[in-house]
């Protein structure tokens, strides 16, 4: 492997066996009575402002080099790209600390979710000592001028606007593009505008047509269409978003997407009504392995301290589960019924070998947050801060962005 030009000149110079680049052999920090040298820090969203639970940190080995790309399996239990000298795992808090890790100049760092990745330099790690790397290097790219974005594509809808969530969690305009662009996001038209900035956007059922247009992506969000429209989706559509999840895609589904689930993944969830309700929302927490780190990160930004918040233009769509083919994320107060599930694919293989994951909410983006839905984006999203059932949606998105399986 190509080693890295520049990594620091004492490696590991506080861990076992350490080395520098001219071979000669410094004594290890508690061979001195000295504390371990360590690097600190938070990752946050790309806005700058949210932290984030489940970011892999590490001191890259060599060169990781570019991602793949289109859809690809990932899995937790994965070596990160250019393996690593010292790696950890953000917390609730968005917390992480590299333990035992390469000292001197020009420290090369990585912080990746999924194909969420930016790759920065720390100035200096001092050997024998606490060091703590400043947030403008750990918080995710806004763009690609600043690292790697997943690829993305979304159907705009006249009942939610998933692409205003996106905004909203630090996704730079420009990243914002038809199919036939550039961008990072790609916009396709369901019951939303039809256009961004006079610039036509393709059908959304082109998009579930297509099963070599779907697997160009890493993620596919369907907003809400008012509707279920469910003769729009035929089966060779449903045959191909359930190939994409299979092959390691991620798929968001808004309400009225149900209809995905019934036709794709039968049995799953049992989804019969469609009420209005103005319950709060409870993040369950003994519902699955990530729930108490849910629980705890709602709580620590203020958006659910007892363990429930508000949800605007609440529905109440399934009444079931299968509890040993999906997790319930959210349910309504004082019932049951989830409000947000989430499974991984294929969901009829065993779970070591699933490497895709699907979520259906009924918890739209916040009203305040959006506007007249043929209003084309940007102008269709309103800059208001995060509402707490945007706050949970922030967290399963980076949670379906990320790899599957437990948590490293």
């Amino acid at each position: 492997m190509k080693r890295l030009a520049g990594l620091a000149v004492v490696l590991a110079a506080c861990g076992p066996g350490a080395r520098t680049h001219d071979a000669a052999l410094p004594e290890r920090c508690e061979d001195r009575g000295l504390p371990p040298t360590t690097i600190s820090g938070i990752v946050l969203a790309p806005n700058h402002t949210l932290p984030l639970y489940g970011a892999t940190v590490y001191i890259p080995a060599s060169e990781p080099g570019p991602f793949t790309d289109g859809v690809a399996c990932s899995r937790c239990t994965d070596p990160p790209p250019g393996d690593a000298l010292a790696r950890a795992t953000s917390d609730e808090l968005g917390r992480f600390t590299l333990a035992n890790a390469p000292a001197g100049r020009d420290v090369p760092i990585v912080i990746q979710l999924g194909k969420w990745r930016r790759r920065a330099t720390l100035p200096e790690v001092v050997p024998c000592r606490a060091n703590e790397a400043p947030v403008e290097l750990t918080a995710l790219p806004r763009s690609r001028a600043e690292g790697d974005l997943p690829r993305i594509a979304i159907a705009t809808g006249g009942c939610d606007a998933l692409e205003c969530l996106l905004r909203k969690l630090g996704v730079a305009d420009e990243e914002f593009t038809p199919d036939y662009e550039d961008g990072r996001v790609h916009l396709y038209a369901s019951t939303g505008a039809d256009h961004l900035e006079g610039r036509p956007l393709a059908a959304a059922r082109t998009l579930w047509a297509d099963p070599d247009r779907l697997r160009r992506y890493d993620i596919a969000m369907f907003s809400c269409e008012c509707r279920p429209f469910g003769d729009d989706k035929t089966p060779e559509m449903v045959a191909n978003v359930r190939a994409f999840a299979d092959a390691g895609g991620r798929v968001f589904l808004s309400h009225y997407h149900n209809v995905w689930l019934g036709r794709a993944w039968p049995g799953v969830a049992s989804c019969p009504s469609d009420e209005v309700t103005f319950a709060n929302g409870v993040i369950d927490a003994q519902g699955h392995p990530k729930s108490a780190a849910f629980a705890g990160w709602m709580a620590a930004i203020g958006a659910a301290p007892n363990n429930s918040f508000p949800i605007e233009e609440g529905r109440q769509t399934c009444t079931g589960l299968d509890p040993a083919r999906a997790e319930r994320w959210i349910r309504l107060d004082g019932t049951p019924f989830p409000q947000t599930f989430q499974f991984t694919t294929p969901n009829d293989a065993a779970p070591e070998a699933r490497c895709g994951r699907v979520v259906f909410s009924d918890v739209h983006v916040a009203t305040g947050s959006r506007s007249a839905p043929e209003t084309p984006f940007p102008l269709g999203c309103a800059s208001v801060a995060l509402a707490p059932q945007e706050q949970a949606l922030a967290f399963l998105f980076f949670d379906i962005a990320s790899c599957v399986g437990p948590v490293l």
